[in-house]
Order: structure tokens, then C-alpha cells, then sequence
């Protein structure tokens, strides 16, 4: 990892299908900035429509860092993250303006903040949490969670989440021990959280839903099973796991996207809590009304007066 410090920087982030991609293809097509990508499902290659991945002529003109990392088949935690958005971002001249968009943030503290490296892998208690998931499913898993740490899914921003369970209990918290490698996450730092209406919000999501099935989230889903063993991440993630679903003849196509509904708007209401409590944000209220075009004025009219933050990565 380079451990780069990189000071010219400006964070946007919020809950799933806020409008966060749109209003920052506006800046960084202004500005000429490199979007770094903070969201946890875009790191995976070919998971491109059940993760709202902004397509190839989306991004046409605009340089991307922090997606399409690694296979659907590979484990990766923050720790992978830090290390390959450092190694894409090592040549990055000073000058050169980045903006952090996204909604994990677990990826956002990392970046603000860097990761303890003692707070690494710990293999025995990973096969023991994988063997109980397997066994037991996450009810196992949970009791095994009571039995070693019995405040740990309280603390966790996903608990139903097989990967950020089992990646707790290897490091004895619900989220990595951070290094101090910057400065308080959010703390003197422009960052702004988009905050949509609530009915906004979830009109959003549904038509998201609705669209990922229209646009062939099926046929990726297969494509994927096909050419690899995913991950537990990959096979649970919202989206893929009603797909698989769907696939199996476990239910319904219309039942799915129902299911991807209430999934996405648990997440976008996990997302908010976290930011909430978790980053020191300003927060943007969004007009229906707004284009991503006035909603860029905005943030970047914060920006211009406030000021950005550093990020080591």
C-alpha cells in the first residue's frame, strides 16, 4: 500500500439512489476530478446492474478509481480496499482534485482515517464463523457472535450481513480499529450527505429495483453463478441473492423486486444512521425538483467556502 496523503479532497456521499453518482459526474466533469468510488459492491467486476454500477459510457471522459477491484469470487474487506484504491491512486500529482462518492462508510472512515494493521485477518476464528454459517446459517452465526463478543452485532452497521459478521468477530469489534492516520472522521472535513424526502427516497429505490430486473439482472446473475464460485458477500448482496432466488424457482420475478425494495430501503436507512452518528457530515436536503446539475452547485458552492479534507490510502 503507498500511504499516500492526498489533500485535495472532496467527500460526497448519502444513501443508495440518492443521485450521489449523478451529481458527481457533474463536479468531476467540471473540475476535472477523479471520482474514487466508496461503495462496497462496486469493487466487484461483473456485478454491474444489481450495484447500479455507472456504465462504461456513463464515465466516458471521466477517470474512476475504486471499482472493479476484484472477483465476485474473492473476499475483500477494507483492508483489500486501502491497499488497491492506494496503488491506483499513487501517481495522482498533488494538484489533482479527487472526489470520494458513496454510501459505505466503513470505506470513507478508512480513507479519512487508515486501518491498524493489527487489526488483520485472524484465519482460525474466520473458519470457525464460516463453518457455524454454513452449518447453522445466520441464527449460527448470531450465537456464535453472543458467545465472543456479545456487544458486536449492536455495533455492527449490517448485522445480517454474513461477511461484516464474520470480518467482526475477526477483529473483536464491529468496525476496524482505526490508526488516527488523518484526522477524526469528518472532523474540519467537507463533507456533505445528501438527504433526499423520505417518498423521494423510496420512489427511488423501487424504480432502481424495478429496473435491475428490466435490464437483464437475471441474466448477469446466471452469467456469474456459471463462471465462478462467488463469494458469501456476492451471493448475499441485494439484488443477486432475490436473482438467485428467482433462478432457483424459489419465487417470483414480482416477489424479488419486493424483496430488493425492503432490502434497499433497510440499507438506505442503515446508511443514514451511520452518518448520522458515525461521520461528522453537513448535511444537503434535496429538492425533488433539483437536477443533478443544481444539486452540484450546491455541494461545490460548500466546498468553495469551506474547503475539502486529506485522505491516506
Amino acid at each position: 500500500m503507498s500511504g499516500v496523503l492526498h489533500r485535495n479532497v472532496r467527500i460526497l456521499v448519502g444513501p443508495t439512489a440518492a443521485g450521489k453518482t449523478s451529481v458527481a459526474h457533474v463536479i468531476a466533469r467540471r473540475t476535472g476530478a477523479i471520482v474514487l468510488s466508496a461503495d462496497s459492491m462496486l469493487v466487484y467486476r461483473g456485478m454491474d446492474i444489481g450495484t447500479a454500477k455507472p456504465s462504461p459510457a456513463e464515465r466516458a471522459g471521466l477517470v474512476y478509481a475504486g471499482i472493479d477491484l476484484a472477483e465476485p469470487s474473492e473476499r475483500f474487506d477494507t483492508h483489500d480496499y486501502l491497499e488497491r484504491v492506494g496503488d491506483e491512486l499513487a501517481d495522482v500529482p498533488p494538484d489533482r482534485p479527487i472526489l470520494v462518492a458513496g454510501g459505505t462508510g466503513l470505506y470513507v472512515n478508512c480513507l479519512l482515517e487508515g486501518i491498524d494493521s493489527e487489526a488483520g485477518p485472524n484465519p482460525d476464528l474466520r473458519a470457525e464463523a464460516e463453518a457455524r454459517y454454513r452449518e447453522g446459517g445466520m441464527e449460527a452465526l448470531h450465537a456464535l457472535c453472543r458467545e465472543k463478543d456479545p456487544e458486536l452485532l449492536e455495533k455492527l452497521a449490517d448485522p445480517l450481513n454474513p461477511r461484516r459478521v464474520i470480518r467482526g468477530l475477526e477483529i473483536g469489534s464491529g468496525s476496524p480499529r482505526w490508526r488516527r492516520a488523518g484526522q477524526p472522521a469528518g472532523e474540519g472535513a467537507g463533507i456533505i450527505c445528501l438527504r433526499p424526502d423520505k417518498d423521494a427516497l423510496a420512489a427511488g429505490i423501487r424504480r432502481r429495483a424495478e429496473s435491475m430486473f428490466a435490464h437483464g439482472l437475471l441474466e448477469e446473475a446466471a452469467g456469474l453463478r456459471e463462471r465462478m464460485t462467488l463469494s458469501v458477500t456476492a451471493r448475499q448482496a441485494i439484488g443477486y441473492r432475490e436473482a438467485f432466488d428467482v433462478l432457483d424457482g424459489a419465487c417470483h420475478t414480482a416477489d424479488a423486486v419486493e424483496r430488493v425494495v425492503v432490502r434497499t430501503r433497510q440499507l438506505a436507512k442503515r446508511q443514514m444512521t451511520w452518518f448520522r452518528n458515525k461521520l461528522k457530515v453537513t448535511w444537503l436536503d434535496i429538492d425533488t425538483a433539483w437536477t443533478a446539475e443544481a444539486v452540484a452547485d450546491k455541494v461545490t458552492d460548500f466546498w468553495n467556502e469551506y474547503g475539502g479534507t486529506a485522505i491516506h490510502c
